[in-house]
């Protein structure tokens, strides 16, 4: 059986899944480093009938693809640190107007300009609270180019199924690492695709009124239906309200279509936790070394498991504390000041077991930067 098998970096694989899971419309401003993705939606989306265009800054890039996923395509655009920043305000108005998109941010080194060109995870809070009000968001990750494929997959079936802004956090080592992957036979992923009402044209259309499953079907803006959109408060017929009820209850709705599916849409993997008294918590490219350790040490009779996150928010403290309960040690491995461990700390009973182990200078976490803070802990005997 002949495999579709590519060696390149971790921005094209995402841009492959992407034109995979159906991408119609790309917009977005070159920004490192996430700038490879950009470059290859320009080259490959043209080709099959797709639409790329560079916008003159991050707030016009998601701006431009609410306008199109609201025509009903799949839409996507790409950024890193700044820019991220810079799209805040439109993404919550796309949270709010329950607008299907997503949204890549490659992490690299912050705050301000910060280190471009090296490695972070320092944008996981600004994922969940960078836009302001209470809100529920989905941000997704992956360590390898496989896992990512079908990530990135996983985020525009996610962002259609709960009309929502989907996140894809990477970092810059994934993004700029080689390594090769499978591309899979079309069919093999099940696509979600735009769930599209079926009210008439001439009949009253409720473009916020959801079915009995939750799920808001919409019609395409410019078509046979009109429809207010605003990032108001608003009733069913998308027209602004103050009303304390239909505040009350569209915010709700808003909140617990994604806190209500976290059994649903929350997504990990395990190694070896059977039997481990030390569990490394990780996600992103920090989960490469944190496995390289945990086989390691496992192969010289150590007891250390790993969960890998794959789901960062909305965050999984069920499984955490499932998970955890028996360790003696947690250890959370992350390239930040440990914006993870804050919430694993909140999910396990007994918090005084979560150590962190980490790098901020804009260098790899490795696994002997892994090993020296276990080491520590396990030497103190906590």
């Amino acid at each position: 059986m002949e495999k579709n098998i590519k060696f390149v970096q971790g921005n094209e694989a995402c841009a492959e899944a992407a034109i995979y899971a159906g991408l119609d419309f790309f917009a977005g401003y070159p920004i490192t480093p996430s700038t490879e993705i950009t470059e290859h939606m320009a080259l490959k989306l043209p080709q099959i009938g797709g639409k790329f265009l560079q916008m003159e800054d991050e707030i016009a890039s998601l701006c431009a693809i609410i306008g199109a996923s609201l025509t009903g395509k799949k839409v996507m655009t790409a950024t890193s640190g700044p820019g991220f920043s810079l799209m805040q305000e439109a993404l919550g108005y796309a949270i709010m107007t329950e607008i299907p998109c997503v949204i890549v941010n490659v992490q690299r080194g912050g705050p301000s300009t910060g280190l471009p060109t090296h490695a972070s995870q320092g944008d996981v809070n600004q994922a969940s609270w960078g836009t302001h009000g209470d809100h529920a968001i989905i941000a997704l990750t992956a360590s390898n180019h496989q896992d990512l494929f079908e990530i990135t997959v996983e985020a525009f079936n996610l962002a259609e199924t709960y009309r929502t802004p989907v996140i894809l956090l990477l970092d810059e080592v994934v993004g700029h690492m080689r390594e090769g992957f499978v591309i899979p036979k079309p069919g093999k992923i099940p696509l979600v695709g735009r769930l599209r009402t079926s009210v008439k044209q001439g009949v009253d259309y409720h473009p916020y009124l959801p079915r009995e499953d939750g799920r808001l079907p919409m019609s395409d803006f410019g078509g046979v239906h009109r429809y207010n959109v605003t990032g108001l408060f608003h009733d069913m017929w998308g027209f602004p309200t103050d009303d304390p009820k239909s505040v009350h209850e569209l915010h709700r709705h808003l909140i617990d279509k994604i806190l209500n599916n976290v059994h649903l849409i929350e997504k990990h993997k395990e190694y070896y936790l059977d039997d481990a008294t030390t569990i490394l918590i990780s996600y992103g490219s920090s989960a490469r070394s944190a496995r390289h350790l945990v086989e390691n040490r496992r192969s010289r009779g150590e007891l250390l498991g790993l969960l890998e996150l794959q789901t960062i928010w909305p965050f999984p403290y069920g499984l955490i504390r499932k998970i955890c309960a028996d360790a003696r040690y947690v250890v959370v491995v992350e390239m930040n000041m440990g914006q993870i461990l804050r919430e694993v700390k909140i999910a396990i009973d007994d918090p005084e077991k979560v150590f962190l182990a980490n790098r901020i200078d804009g260098s790899y976490i490795t696994p002997t930067d892994i090993r020296n803070i276990l080491r520590l802990i396990q030497g103190k005997g906590v």
